[in-house]
């Protein structure tokens, strides 16, 4: 994939400034976006009349062949071990730097949020004009997908898919016995659940770090994994947020489960969230903001009675969170669907996710995940998983 760097183009020369620089393992989603290259341990990467690298040793072949770059350095390259005698790590590494820079005629960058103090000292002290940028330039580049950038997260919703059918299954073939959900003699607990989605999604080359499988009390707060054995007539929500290991871009789909008969309230929420959900959809266009896309969901929740974060910042329970956010390299990037959120625009990907929660009650969040499009609709779903709230 070769992204369109136009944008940060005209960023730098709008600036004044003779490149980019950043200083990240590719964990950071803008040092893999513009290096185009996957290492686990801290490399520099440099835009400025095309990109640059400078690698270890031990990933120089790695980054001349996978990476975007049109030139690849070593540290060995600039007399690295003899600046380590002489300087130490950290100032043999920042001479290193000013000299890569140097060749390329660089005398000041403008660098991430998050670039290390101690080489923006160092390099300053080298004469080198280092500018911190706050707008996140590059993460805003990174919003705007590509069709195979969107063909990648669409990957990605097929096997977030399957894992959730895995959870789904388990949750239908559970017996109940006093009240707590069984599995083959067992009781089925959040933490069995969440690694039968764990196998599934390895089996399809996918991975995650957590997931959420929260019922009743746990799933009252948006962000609780949830824990122990799963009961019946309560609210479960399963929320699974993959990353497929070759293309490094995630996915995301939340559903809310009960086994058994939910509570009249629980239901209400549940019937009140899809209609939220529809809402916000509606609401999505390029063109909009994403302040008017969450105004819309929060619109439902308020005209039923319940507090939302618009109504009430210091509320607790009801809608306590925005209506949705970006995906792709980051599992949470730009754009914000949420009070401050931007004008929208075609091949922007975003989750659309409102929910209700309180303790007395459980959570109940349904999620899809869309494209921003022009034309009739303003969307594409790339969701294609039932809503089923009761199982039987």
């Amino acid at each position: 994939m070769e992204p369109d760097l136009s944008e940060l183009d005209a960023f730098l020369d709008h600036g004044g400034v003779d490149g980019y620089l950043i200083e990240a393992d590719s964990t950071d989603a803008d040092q893999l976006y513009l290096s185009g290259f996957d290492a686990p341990d801290s490399f520099v990467t440099l835009y400025a009349d095309g990109t640059h690298l400078l690698v270890s040793g031990l990933e120089y072949g790695r980054a001349r062949t996978e990476s975007r770059a049109e030139t690849v350095s070593r540290y060995a390259d600039y007399g690295h071990r003899e600046k380590v005698a002489e300087y130490g790590s950290t100032g043999a590494k920042i001479r290193v730097i000013g000299e890569f820079l140097a060749d390329r005629d660089v005398e000041s960058a403008a660098v991430p949020a998050r670039f290390p103090v101690a080489s923006a000292d160092g390099l300053r002290e080298l004469g080198i004009e280092v500018c911190p940028e706050t707008d996140g330039v590059v993460t805003g580049i990174r919003a705007v997908k590509t069709e195979e950038e969107i063909d990648f997260v669409r990957e990605a919703q097929r096997a977030n898919e399957a894992a959730m059918r895995t959870a789904e299954e388990l949750l239908e073939e559970a017996s109940v016995e006093e009240g707590v959900l069984h599995h083959e003699g067992e009781p089925l607990t959040s933490e069995r659940v969440r690694t039968e989605i764990e196998i599934a999604l390895l089996r399809l080359e996918h991975s995650l770090d957590e997931t959420i499988v929260a019922c009743g009390a746990d799933a009252a707060d948006p962000h609780d994994r949830g824990s122990g054995p799963l009961r019946v007539d309560e609210p479960i929500v399963v929320d699974v947020f993959p990353r497929s290991k070759k293309t490094k871009y995630h996915a995301d789909m939340t559903r809310t489960f009960v086994v058994g008969e939910p509570s009249e309230r629980a239901r209400e929420w549940y019937d009140l969230t899809a209609e939220a959900k529809e809402a916000a959809l509606e609401a999505i266009e390029p063109g909009a903001t994403g302040a008017e896309v969450h105004a819309a969901a929060c619109e439902v929740y308020e005209e039923a009675g319940l507090p939302t974060l618009r109504s009430d910042e210091s509320t607790e329970t009801g809608f306590i969170h925005s209506t949705g956010h970006g995906i792709g390299l980051d599992v949470h990037e730009l754009p914000r669907l949420s009070e401050d959120g931007g004008e929208l625009e075609a091949g922007h990907v975003v989750t659309v996710e409102p929910g209700l929660y309180d303790p007395e009650v459980g959570g109940v969040r349904i999620e899809d995940l869309v494209v921003v499009r022009e034309g009739d609709g303003g969307y594409e779903n790339l969701t294609d998983y039932p809503e089923e709230f009761v199982i039987d």
